[in-house]
């Protein structure tokens, strides 16, 4: 009897709009660093990592936990949790961020002498007093 893989559990791909355009995977794609070889050479193919970027961003916005990531049928929310953890040491996000500030920038114009902070400075409504 063959053994059910991840993929063959949930073979349907989640709704398209959930998916990384291609206009932006092309200026996100340079900024991933390549991936580290497996020791042994033998190791089986690895995700994509538009396909890992998909159900980061996925994660990201609808604030779901990283095994519930699982059901998006995109891939595993182990696999995009541990991605998530090398692209954040590797500063993919942190560059994206800045990429995108300075393109706003060309774009519009930011005005850095002026920019609005949000805070709340009360106490909580039900805080416990000591």
């Amino acid at each position: 009897m063959k053994r059910k893989t991840w993929r063959s559990r949930y073979p349907k791909p989640c709704d398209e709009q959930w998916r990384v355009p291609d206009e932006l995977w092309e200026r996100i794609e340079p900024l991933i660093p390549p991936p580290k070889p497996h020791p042994l050479g033998c190791h089986k193919p690895r995700t994509p990592n538009r396909t890992i970027l998909d159900v980061i961003l996925f994660g990201l916005r609808t604030g779901c936990q990283w095994k519930a990531l699982d059901a998006t049928k995109i891939c595993s929310g182990s696999v995009a949790h541990y991605w998530f953890q090398e692209w954040t040491k590797a500063r993919v996000f942190e560059r994206l961020w800045v990429s995108g500030l300075k393109e706003y920038d060309t774009l519009h114009g930011i005005q850095w002498a002026w920019q609005p902070m949000d805070g709340a400075m009360t106490q909580a409504p039900y805080q416990h007093r000591l």
